[in-house]
């Protein structure tokens, strides 16, 4: 989960005052049930930092399913019980973490069941394309639904792409990434086959194919393969890769197909939340 404090500034951003609403009109001794379903089919997540908010407020959760479980059109995913005005206070902010994370981790696994369908060895990855402040639940919900994860930031490891080839060089570049660290794994972006290579016998441990069609994958796979360098790189596919792509990129020969749009393109899952006084 994001750290709590983070966490706390989301239900500051929405009562930065107190809940204005619920102070006015609901008593501060009364107190209320209520449940949050999913009303389409879905991969569900976001339930455990959703549950935290309540928790904060002074609300007790009951989550009959768990975060990345697939769920049907109706499903209660969660019970909630405490102060009205509690419940009330953390709802909106509970529902948009839900129905966006519920959106990223439904994605990544119809991605991810798209590929299996062709090849079950290649992996379906998120990028760094996510919403600024909000990359670990946005990470966390592509996980939930089967991607893995590219990089988490710049930190994680060294990725060499266009705009430092163009200052650099290719040979000259992964030649000095790979003189900085010996701990770190050294990507390369290419956007052509002969390229490919030269990164493998440059000594680049993954290969990026930047922006390619599937058949300039297969050739690019099949140059690595001629030039004795498949073996020595992890082969990684990005770049305008869609659902309705999918299939073919599976079937080219990389190991792994980044996507973006798994997480710069979220179409939230619809949720909601009914609340009951306690009594009826």
């Amino acid at each position: 989960m994001m750290d709590p404090g983070t966490m706390l500034s989301f239900l500051k951003e929405d009562m930065p005052f107190g809940d204005l609403t619920s102070e006015a009109v609901i008593p501060a001794d009364l107190t209320a049930s209520a449940v949050i379903r999913a009303k389409e089919a879905c991969v569900i997540a976001g339930l455990e930092e959703a549950a935290f908010l309540f928790d904060h407020l002074g609300a007790g959760v009951v989550t009959p399913v768990k975060d990345g479980d697939a769920v049907a059109a109706g499903t209660i995913v969660m019970e909630i019980r405490g102060p009205a005005r509690a419940v009330l206070a953390a709802e909106r902010t509970a529902l948009n973490i839900i129905g966006r994370m519920s959106g990223i981790a439904t994605a990544a696994r119809e991605a991810v069941d798209a590929v299996r369908a062709v090849d079950p060895v290649v992996r379906v990855a998120s990028t760094r394309k996510t919403c600024p402040g909000l990359r670990t639940l946005d990470k966390k919900a592509a996980m939930l639904g089967g991607a893995v994860s590219h990089r988490f930031s710049l930190s994680d490891m060294v990725m060499i792409k266009d705009n430092h080839l163009a200052l650099v060089g290719l040979e000259e570049a992964v030649r000095r990434a790979k003189a900085h660290s010996p701990y770190h794994k050294v990507e390369v972006e290419v956007e052509s086959a002969k390229d490919a290579v030269r990164a493998a016998e440059y000594g680049a441990d993954i290969v990026l194919l930047d922006n390619m069609t599937p058949e300039g994958v297969r050739e690019a796979v099949a140059a690595l393969m001629a030039a004795g360098q498949r073996d020595n790189v992890v082969v990684e596919i990005s770049g305008g890769v869609s659902r309705a792509t999918l299939p073919l990129y599976a079937g080219a020969g990389a190991d792994i197909i980044s996507m973006g749009a798994l997480t710069h393109s979220v179409r939230n899952v619809d949720v909601g939340l009914d609340v009951v006084p306690d009594g009826e």
